[in-house]
């Protein structure tokens, strides 16, 4: 099956994980600290300075603006899944603020329910903003890296730059992930199973990169990777995993993949069964190695 043939199955195999991922996506980075906390309001000290050792240059204290603050706690504060509401209040705060600090946590949030609500051509502006704003956020590396090789076309002029940009993303994502630490409000447990599963998804956007270039071999270690430390593993990733084996012509491995995806109720559930039994079909009609 060649990678144009696939194009619609795996826009449709995406489009049936959408909400688990952006929920998954839009918590990881909030509890862990994607998405900064509004800066706490000054409190008059009580305390005398001490101005025996003062130092020759002391920095000046960071102007906190009362109106900014309200904006983005109120931003901040909007339920996931609230994606309108998101999209019009981030998009005035944005405007409003150009050079705040929060522009990446923001823009971050954007690119979030301008996915959820499948709007790909705001979602990479936005996605392009953050990582201006901040090049180590990682959700948006994980998530559009691996939005990419789902919904390219094959026949756009641009085609190849785009699975070179996800490939950079998933790739700096999966080295920014294992230097990521605990936050206060999440517990270690809670914190390492989020960081599990935007380490899948990464590998999984990454795999999908190496099939559409045709590196099986990448494609197959990558999928690998993705389904084997997801807690719900992707049916797309058994699927492409398998026609991966293949072309490889690890037919036993193929069948195997094949059948943990139809193993996973879904629209690929009937094809994976079929292309389970043809893989054993191949594997039985393949001459044996010589010693």
């Amino acid at each position: 099956m060649t990678i144009r043939s696939l194009r619609r199955k795996l826009m449709l195999s995406a489009a049936t994980i959408a909400f688990t991922l952006l929920c998954a996506s839009h918590s990881f980075a909030l509890q862990a600290g994607s998405y900064p906390a509004p800066a706490p309001q000054q409190q008059p000290s009580t305390t005398k300075p001490d101005t025996s050792a003062t130092p020759a240059t002391a920095p000046a204290a960071a102007k906190v603006d009362p109106a900014e603050e309200a904006d983005y706690k109120t931003f901040y504060d909007l339920k996931p899944g609230d994606n309108d509401k998101h999209i019009e209040l981030g998009e005035a705060f944005v405007q409003k603020y150009p050079n705040s600090k929060y522009l990446s946590g923001v823009y971050s949030q954007l690119v979030t329910a301008e996915y959820n609500k499948q709007d790909f051509n705001k979602m990479y502006a936005d996605a392009d903003k953050t990582l201006v704003a901040n090049p180590d956020e990682v959700t948006v590396l994980v998530l559009v890296g691996w939005v990419i090789p789902h919904s390219s076309n094959a026949n756009d002029v641009n085609y190849d730059a785009q699975l070179d940009k996800a490939e950079k993303y998933e790739k700096h994502a999966l080295e920014l992930l294992p230097t990521l630490a605990s936050p206060p409000n999440m517990t270690p447990e809670d914190f390492a199973k989020a960081k599990a599963e935007s380490t899948s998804q990464a590998h999984s956007g990454l795999g999908l990169v190496y099939f559409r270039k045709q590196n099986y071999e990448g494609a197959v270690a990558e999928l690998t990777k993705a389904t084997s430390t997801s807690a719900n593993p992707d049916a797309t990733d058994y699927y492409v995993t398998g026609v991966s084996l293949g072309h490889l012509n690890r037919y036993s491995e193929a069948a195997d993949a094949y059948t943990k995806c139809a193993a996973i109720p879904g629209g690929l559930q009937a094809r994976c069964k079929q292309q389970a039994d043809d893989a054993k079909k191949q594997a039985a009609a393949k001459p044996a190695a010589k010693p």
